[in-house]
């Protein structure tokens, strides 16, 4: 047993992956949720290309903090179109994000552009402007709240990946915390260009 728990310590990450796998297996065989509340659909994966971290002239100290610290950030190369609830809607080429909010601890098993990249570039989109954009670009899905684009969120993931237990997890991480992005998203106040 004490070799066991050694091995548990140091091997830390590992043993939180095994954790996070036993209890996402037992949640996912007790859900009785096995519907989406909603239909997506999709043609093709985003197009996406890596915006560089700007290392270069920060000085090593803070070039080196930048590096372990940052989050990569992607801009969508082409326009995205995706279907949700028979309605289209599209997100436009340009758009900057950074994917799924994965913990760093994490992100050697779980990249924010993984599994969960098509409801987080969804839902980096509701919360930066609030609102989905139609296929057309001059109308929008209408006024969203921080929950339905996490619901969104959530239920784009299920569809696509099949994990319901790991995105109810993540679901309830953007209930409990998600507040601090949706916040700062409020008070930039960024609008849709061409859209009223």
């Amino acid at each position: 047993m004490e070799l066991i728990m050694t091995l548990a310590i140091k091997f830390w990450q590992w043993t939180v992956l095994i954790a996070v796998v036993i209890i996402a297996a037992i949640l996912n065989a007790l859900d009785k949720r096995k519907k989406p509340n909603l239909k997506f659909n999709f043609k093709g994966m985003p197009k996406l290309q890596p915006v560089p971290i700007k290392t270069k002239g920060k000085g090593f100290w803070k070039g080196i903090i930048m590096w372990l610290l940052s989050t990569r950030n992607w801009v969508l190369t082409d326009d995205w179109k995706y279907n949700i609830d028979g309605k289209e809607y599209v997100i436009p080429a340009g758009f900057q994000f950074d994917g799924a909010s994965i913990p760093k601890f994490l992100r050697t098993f779980f990249s924010p552009v993984g599994v969960l990249l098509m409801g987080g570039l969804v839902h980096d989109y509701a919360y930066k402007y609030k609102t989905l954009l139609e296929a057309n670009k001059k109308k929008t899905m209408g006024e969203l709240d921080q929950k339905r684009a996490d619901e969104i969120f959530r239920d784009i993931n299920i569809i696509v990946n099949g994990f319901y237990s790991m995105n109810y997890l993540a679901y309830w991480s953007l209930r409990i915390g998600g507040f601090v992005a949706w916040n700062g998203h409020r008070k930039r106040d960024a609008k849709i260009k061409g859209v009223k």
